[in-house]
């Protein structure tokens, strides 16, 4: 890729950034009123539903903070990271230490679920917001609330205090990858946070769930990263779920490791997490309907039984843009430059929204709008913003290493 190339790329994802994604969600999104940001919108920014999803608060947090950390210390961005880190404190904690899944616009408790999300993109905004305003006691907190994840994950059910399971165990013992592959990137942005002098063990917690995606979840006979597997890593071939690569996942999964290879300049492990990203890039791509990523795929090549599987999410393009570009930068393969701008350009051409700003979320099979919604229970201020952040350090960072 030239100079020329990645300096253009390089203002293309910082103008996006700033001058039309965070502008979208801080006009849009934050309630001065009862507190946290409202994230359900439709195209133009209208609130759909007035109740929050505290996963995206969390996730807003995080990218607010972010931003004052990397780009620019900018008071409204510091502030806008504590209006949700607030928000997250004052109304989604419950009890038992847990966080709820969603609460009222006032904050009232509506749904707290078996899974554990909300608890990590509040420590990934606790720990970023800490980093960025110097808070030692919200850095406390975002390191006990990351042990007691892990402490809770770690039981087995029945235990006290142990995450019900979604099937009976006894009947079909399951292994799911979403909690392996998204405390690596935690526990990433909390070892980049801490400032303190009892920083925990990062390296080697990092190092045990690496090592639960490749001993559990990497199949490379079948050159897949499956979601679901036997407590030991059996393939379930006999059961959808078992069949079942979400693309998406498993190229932000590539990503979250190249960046740890990067760190400790392990070849070894980086080609590893190549061998993902190349899978995954080829199972999702949909060259029948003009491009674009699937969310679900079928390994054995049946029907998938999500009804939503054909479907192409702007998330899982976010991730291939940033894995692609990476891989690129790391290896000078020149597949991933093509990789790249062939995402690139297919996201470009559907998802970004240039009246109302942001991006449309989910698209049908052949590029026409499903919903054009741009916040929801689960969209909110995160996968499109990272993207064009990581995007443009990345640009950066290649401009130095690159002859013009």
């Amino acid at each position: 890729m030239t100079s020329r190339r990645i300096s253009q790329l390089s203002k293309e994802f910082r103008t996006a950034l700033l001058d039309d994604t965070i502008p979208f969600w801080l006009n849009h999104s934050i309630d001065r009123q009862h507190g946290g940001f409202t994230t359900f919108l439709d195209r133009k920014g209208e609130v759909l539903c007035p109740d929050k999803p505290m996963w995206v608060q969390g996730r807003v947090g995080w990218v607010m903070a972010r931003l004052y950390n990397a780009i620019e210390k900018k008071p409204e961005w510091l502030a806008a990271a504590k209006h949700a880190v607030d928000f997250i404190l004052a109304h989604g904690m419950d009890k038992d230490g847990r966080v709820f899944y969603s609460v009222t616009r006032e904050g009232k408790p509506l749904r707290k679920r078996r899974y554990l999300f909300a608890e990590i993109f509040a420590i990934m905004a606790f720990a970023e917001y800490a980093s960025a305003a110097r808070d030692a006691a919200m850095l406390d907190r975002a390191k006990k609330l990351m042990t007691f994840v892990q402490d809770i994950n770690g039981r087995a059910w029945p235990a006290p205090g142990a995450l019900e399971p979604k099937v009976f165990p006894e009947t079909r013992p399951m292994r799911g990858h979403s909690m392996t592959m998204i405390q690596i990137n935690t526990l990433q942005i909390l070892r980049d946070c801490d400032f303190s002098a009892n920083a925990l063990p990062y390296d080697r917690m990092i190092d045990t769930q690496i090592d639960e995606v490749f001993r559990y979840f990497v199949k490379p006979d079948k050159k897949v990263l499956l979601e679901t597997v036997g407590p030991n890593g059996e393939y379930l071939g006999d059961t959808p779920e078992g069949r079942c690569v979400n693309p998406g996942h498993a190229i932000e999964t590539a990503w979250f490791i190249m960046r740890e290879a990067r760190r400790r300049d392990d070849s070894a492990l980086l080609h590893r997490a190549l061998d993902i990203l190349d899978w995954s890039l080829a199972l999702g791509w949909d060259p029948k309907f003009g491009g674009g990523i699937l969310y679900f795929v079928d390994i054995e090549g049946k029907q998938p039984v999500q009804y939503e599987w054909d479907m192409k999410l702007f998330w899982p393009h976010n991730e291939a843009i940033y894995a692609t570009l990476l891989a690129l930068h790391l290896t000078g393969e020149k597949k991933y430059e093509d990789w790249f701008e062939k995402i690139y350009g297919y996201s470009m051409k559907h998802f970004p929204d240039r009246e109302y700003g942001e991006w449309i979320g989910y698209l049908h099979r052949d590029g026409t709008v499903s919903h054009d919604l741009k916040g929801n229970m689960w969209k909110g201020c995160f996968h499109v913003p990272r993207m064009q952040l990581y995007c443009h350090l990345l640009a950066e960072e290649m401009l130095k290493k690159t002859p013009g």
